[in-house]
């Protein structure tokens, strides 16, 4: 495909001028850096919503999205073999769609990355000002929470109130702001910047720490289950899981992450795809053990505060360990903000080394050999928002373009050419879905109906054929239909079919919020794309 081999063309012209990226990740690096990703705010903060939302039956959500995030990584390690430039599903979308999905995608992760970050800063933020003030260091409140969230909650939250009664008023405005939060940013921004050893090494000593401290709890934890606490085990129904796919999902962006990085890995085509499997079997085992822990240590109802952990034992008097937990959750959630923060500068490097964002973008710092003016930029696209969201709005603009890049990524493998298999390199298996697809569909049709008999007639009532349940239901089943009949004619692989129909089925999830915004910064994306991109692009070959 001409796409796929301008990008190969274009990495080895940027080899040989000797501009390109360090190469100093392992795969033991690459395992870390995806476990700091995947295993920070979601296990030390947004878990806990997640939880008091499904109940102990939350374990079956983190289980389907391991599944759906496993076929997707499968896709990803395909395309990291073929293609192993940095970029992520952007470079993977150039590949196999063109330059237009490579732009929607590539733009839906820099949104996607940076609103990560912004609600990771906010929750570490909210764990480093509980730390101090255990330490019986006081942070005045106007300090320590952003003037949107002290705004909105000022009159149920005495924190909000504490915040906006004490805050200095210059020229009529409150001076409100997330200190703690603007703070990290910025050094986490300053250590990305000067290099990649340097980061990783960070990354490292940080993983090693919270995982302990996960296991701990885990441990000690299960000494504390009160198994009269998953009675019922899903007390919210099957909708009340899918509802925390928000509060789930962001999370898995950690593997997608590693792909950004490829350009910086030792041996991209051995290491990269086995990197992301790993991190993400080591992560999920870990979310459903310890989502068991919690919901058995205490009722699932009382999870939803920031620092889920802490609470539950707290509430157990277990003192000693909630003191190392406040430490880990600030480390853990710090070498989230630092994998995040290394990812976003690499994406806007690859599209700019392809035209479609000004070159500036891709300048490479002589010395430490960083996409530096990159990774100023992300530092402001994630430190100004600060200012002006609250922690409740960013996490559910998030996960539906983690989703979208899954989808893309698996489906762009269905468009490319068979390959032979080649030593040493990962190679994704074919399985003829020729008949067995259209039969997974169609078993899966009679089992939703078999166990929700009033699904497919409540998804065509009048008053649910105008929202988003019935509407994104109603769009899965038709791609679903006719993703069967290309399988049947094309003879497509099995494992892509299923990463797309995975995401797909998560996208149904998502409220209406979630769409609003996506749409706003998906039109932002595509003027900005007509405006400059369309006439600067340089892999286009047809222009």
């Amino acid at each position: 495909m001409k796409f796929l081999e301008s990008i190969r063309r274009r990495k080895t012209n940027f080899e040989e001028s000797n501009s390109g990226l360090k190469r100093v990740l392992s795969l033991r690096d690459l395992v870390f850096l995806g476990m700091a990703a995947i295993i920070g705010g979601g296990i030390f903060s947004s878990v806990g919503e997640a939880c008091a939302n499904g109940g102990p039956a939350i374990i079956y959500l983190f289980i389907i999205c391991a599944v759906a995030c496993g076929f997707a990584a499968l896709c990803y390690a395909e395309f990291s073999t073929r293609i192993p430039v940095s970029g992520s599903a952007y470079t993977y979308a150039y590949a196999s769609f063109g330059e237009l999905f490579a732009w929607i995608i590539g733009w839906a992760l820099l949104m996607e990355y940076a609103i990560g970050n912004i609600y990771v800063s906010f929750s570490w933020s909210g764990y480093f000002v509980n730390l101090l003030e255990n330490m019986h260091v006081h942070i005045p409140e106007w300090m320590t929470m952003s003037y949107v969230a002290a705004k909105k909650s000022i009159s149920t939250d005495t924190h909000a109130l504490a915040a906006w009664s004490s805050a200095p008023v210059i020229g009529g405005l409150r001076i409100i702001l997330d200190l703690p939060a603007i703070l990290i940013n910025i050094f986490i921004t300053a250590l990305v910047y000067i290099g990649i050893s340097e980061s990783k090494r960070a990354s490292n000593i940080m993983v090693l720490l919270k995982v302990a401290v996960i296991i701990m709890v885990i441990i000690v934890g299960f000494f504390y289950i009160d198994f009269d606490n998953y009675v019922p085990f899903m007390p919210t129904g099957f909708g009340g899981v899918m509802g925390s796919v928000s509060a789930v999902f962001f999370t898995y962006i950690g593997f997608d992450a590693l792909s950004t990085m490829a350009e910086e890995c030792e041996n991209p085509k051995r290491d990269l795809p086995r990197g992301m499997l790993y991190s993400l079997l080591i992560c999920t085992v870990l979310y459903i053990l310890i989502s068991l822990v919690l919901t058995g240590m205490v009722n699932y109802t009382t999870l939803n505060v920031t620092d889920p952990l802490a609470f539950a034992l707290a509430e157990k008097g277990v003192k000693w360990l909630e003191y190392i937990v406040s430490i880990s959750a600030v480390i853990a959630m710090t070498s989230v903000l630092l994998v995040f923060q290394m990812g976003q500068p690499r994406i806007w490097f690859s599209m700019s080394r392809d035209g479609l964002i000004p070159k500036k973008f891709s300048t490479i710092h002589p010395k430490y050999k960083t996409p530096s003016f990159a990774t100023i930029v992300t530092g402001l696209v994630v430190g100004i928002p600060i200012l002006f969201t609250d922690k409740d709005f960013v996490l559910d603009f998030t996960s539906i373009g983690t989703l979208f890049a899954f989808v893309l990524v698996c489906g762009g493998i269905l468009l490319l050419p068979r390959r032979e298999k080649e030593k040493g390199r990962f190679h994704m298996p074919h399985i003829k879905a020729k008949y067995t697809y259209p039969l997974l569909v169609l078993l899966s049709a009679l089992t939703s109906h078999y166990f929700i008999p009033d699904y497919f007639s409540e998804m065509v009532q009048p008053e649910n054929f105008n929202s988003v349940f019935g509407l994104s239901h109603i769009l899965f089943w038709i791609i679903m239909i006719i993703l069967a009949v290309f399988a049947f004619i094309r003879d497509w692989s099995l494992i892509p079919l299923l990463g797309v129909s995975t995401c797909l089925y998560l996208l149904t999830g998502m409220e209406m919020s979630n769409w609003f915004w996506f749409f706003v910064w998906f039109v932002i994306g595509i003027i900005i794309y007509f405006i400059y991109g369309y006439r600067k692009s340089a892999l286009n070959m047809n222009k």
